[in-house]
């Protein structure tokens, strides 16, 4: 088995990402694929504490939109900050030690990380039907490009199609879309394949002129317009100072499932889903 795959990636942290590939698990999980989430670095305070092993909460809610088994190849990279630049490492899920991010930059990410990414995103690609990638901030984040693990090394790496979504409620949605595209290198730019437009509030139609001039410019479509969507999963808590606590019982798990299905229909009625199959390598 080989697994096709998809990226999302955003014009910023809060575009949407963990939402839309928490969506697009659950939608292809309905149709019968066998579906995995990957994220190959995140930074996140809050983590799923599994049977002798920690990942990122937002993989793990993922794992649980695909309806498949929680594991911590989906999350090969977990930092979890202490605080003075340092954090603690989790490599697949176990303690690495903790780091600064100097130190992280130069002796970890470029060698122990992204090995370890791929060989995770490799295990994921071999047993699964479809596997989706969720990128981390933005990818042209010029300062970092050197040594980004988790956006367009990863989607280079399994010549995945990227989708790239922006946060349209804050404003600058265009200029943004625009801008990151330009600040990728040209093999960057030809994977991206259409942009998602998130948390719209009003009259779609309003839009449209906006789209034409953007296609224009980029040569790439708009895939959908998702509404802004009230839904009770927990956000990543890089946007929040007081994100929400989970507690993973039997009530809770019951309730998610329910705030995923109410997503995923959602997501799937504003997306160009035939677009979207078209792109799965």
């Amino acid at each position: 088995m080989t697994a096709k795959t998809l990226m999302i990636q955003g014009t910023a942290s809060g575009a949407g990402k963990t939402t839309l590939v928490t969506a697009l698990c659950r939608i292809f999980s309905d149709e019968g694929y066998k579906v995995a989430p990957f994220k190959s670095q995140n930074m996140s305070a809050y983590s799923y504490v599994g049977n002798g092993f920690e990942i990122s909460r937002a993989q793990a809610i993922q794992a649980m939109a695909a309806r498949t088994e929680v594991m911590p190849i989906m999350n090969p990279i977990l930092l979890k900050p202490l605080g003075n630049y340092k954090s603690e490492i989790f490599v697949n899920g176990i303690s690495h030690g903790k780091m600064y991010a100097r130190d992280y930059y130069k002796k970890f990410v470029l060698s122990t990380g992204l090995v370890e990414s791929k060989n995770a995103l490799d295990q994921l690609i071999k047993t699964n039907d479809i596997v989706i990638l969720e990128g981390a901030g933005s990818p042209s984040e010029i300062n970092l490009q050197r040594y980004d693990i988790a956006n367009m090394r990863m989607a280079e790496y399994c010549k995945s199609p990227v989708i790239l979504v922006t946060d349209i409620d804050k404003g600058g949605s265009f200029a943004s879309l625009i801008g990151t595209l330009s600040l990728l290198d040209k093999q960057h730019q030809k994977l991206v394949k259409g942009f998602v437009i998130n948390k719209f509030r009003g009259d779609i139609a309003i839009l449209y002129p906006s789209y034409s001039i953007l296609k224009k410019k980029t040569m790439k479509p708009v895939i959908g317009t998702i509404p802004l969507i009230e839904f009770d999963i927990p956000e990543e808590d890089s946007l929040y100072a007081n994100p929400k606590q989970v507690s993973w019982t039997k009530r809770y798990l019951k309730t998610l499932d329910k705030e995923i299905n109410h997503l995923a229909l959602t997501v799937k009625k504003n997306l160009d889903m035939k677009k979207i199959r078209g792109m799965l390598n």
